[in-house]
């Protein structure tokens, strides 16, 4: 074989190589950048479900104080509320009335003033005047799983007709009624987290799609 062939068939040799070489690295470089795009799609997929999964927490955690006596004795299932930290039926006969706020002579203020009365046993009171949510729009709460009561919170035919989620819950943050249930006096037992603390998750669940807990 000629010199000049040899010197050729190296030359096309190396060629080859380094084509092979290109080749892979573009290989390498596909690869990896499929690999980055499957990555970055499953991490959009993760932080949707993260997302949801934080609404129905932060729910689950808010529905700690719904249920908690402070909260749940005046929505009770029936038109009787209940009392106390073991929220029996109340005393004396009782009940809703169309407005909420009792029957006949024995409206809720009758009893429940402006402020605590102190004293053992003595009723609670509030400056907003006390009462219970109206015979045409319960709100029940006693007996509602997580999931039931957040659906309902929801639903302007059992929210109280709010067409949107921050009007059914901004009473929440500032309504007497509500704030009373922190400082309720003489010894009675108060929501198991603070009402900063209770906002959060309030709207933590609203800010992140308000899913309901299953």
């Amino acid at each position: 074989m000629k010199k000049s062939e040899k010197i050729f068939n190296r030359n096309v040799f190396k060629l080859f190589l380094i084509g092979a070489a290109c080749l892979l690295f573009v290989g390498f470089a596909w690869s990896s950048q499929a690999r980055k795009t499957a990555n970055d799609e499953q991490t959009a997929s993760l932080n949707v479900v993260t997302k949801e999964q934080l609404a129905k927490s932060a729910f689950s955690e808010a529905y700690k104080v719904f249920m908690s006596p402070r909260c749940a004795n005046c929505h009770p299932g029936g038109d009787v509320p209940t009392q106390n930290d073991a929220m029996t039926l109340h005393t004396q006969g009782i009940t809703r009335g169309k407005e909420g706020k009792g029957k006949y002579g024995m409206t809720c203020t009758t009893c429940h003033q402006l402020e605590n009365l102190e004293g053992e046993h003595m009723p609670p009171g509030v400056s907003k005047g006390w009462h219970m949510p109206p015979e045409n729009m319960k709100m029940v709460f006693q007996g509602r799983t997580a999931r039931q009561l957040c659906e309902q919170f929801k639903d302007p035919r059992t929210n109280g007709g709010k067409k949107t989620l921050k009007e059914a819950m901004e009473h929440l943050e500032a309504d007497p009624l509500v704030l009373w249930g922190w400082s309720p006096g003489n010894g009675r037992t108060v929501p198991p987290m603070s009402h900063e603390e209770f906002m959060k998750n309030i709207h933590a669940w609203m800010d992140n799609g308000a899913a309901c807990p299953d």
